[in-house]
């Protein structure tokens, strides 16, 4: 019997996080995220300021504390070549608020993101582009963030049927092969960042 899909609230993927015992791991493939460009640090970046990054909050209270007892909160951005606007201000955001936070963020191509999971034994390729954003705690559950029309993230998908977690699972794998430290990413002559 298959169960019905739970949907839940972004306080519960937050939930999800803060009981990540070895790791928290997001794939971000959008181009832009609504939520940010409301932000005040999202405005003075535009404006061509240096943000001044909001580093209090539940989000910031869960990731820190579960970096303090030794979780790793990794995330891998794919960016577009030249990047957008949106993600320019999410490499911005990796050095001023995310890595101080305790967070691993890297970086791959949208080109190399497409084939990433092309192996010897997987000429096909796995194409990470095709799992929008989520996150993956500890290997065991998923969240598949839903987006509305708007960029508007509106809520997750929890994912925790075994062929659904072995899927994130190889999607995590791929990026970690081709992701580079996002500093490291910016630094390439190429990227148009």
């Amino acid at each position: 019997m298959t169960r019905a899909p739970i949907i839940i609230g972004l306080g519960s993927v937050v939930d999800l996080i803060g009981n990540a015992h070895q790791e928290a791991f997001r794939l971000e493939v959008r181009r832009r995220y609504a939520s940010d460009e409301r932000t005040a640090a999202y405005a003075q970046w535009a404006r061509g300021e240096t943000p001044q990054w909001d580093m209090t909050g539940r989000y910031a209270d869960v990731i820190a504390g579960r970096v303090a007892v030794g979780a790793h909160i990794l995330r891998v951005r794919v960016l577009d070549e030249p990047a957008t606007p949106g993600q320019l201000y999410l490499l911005a955001h990796a050095a001023g608020r995310a890595e101080p936070l305790g967070e691993d963020v890297r970086c791959m191509s949208r080109t190399t993101a497409r084939t990433a999971g092309r192996t010897a034994a997987r000429t096909e390729g796995l194409d990470l582009t095709g799992f929008g954003d989520f996150w993956l705690i500890d290997c065991q559950i998923g969240a598949q963030l839903i987006y509305d029309q708007d960029d508007e993230v509106t809520g997750a998908l929890v994912l925790s049927e075994p062929a659904d977690v072995i899927a994130l699972t190889e999607a995590r794998a791929a990026a970690l092969r081709h992701a580079m430290p996002y500093r490291a990413y910016t630094e390439q002559p190429t990227t148009g960042c």
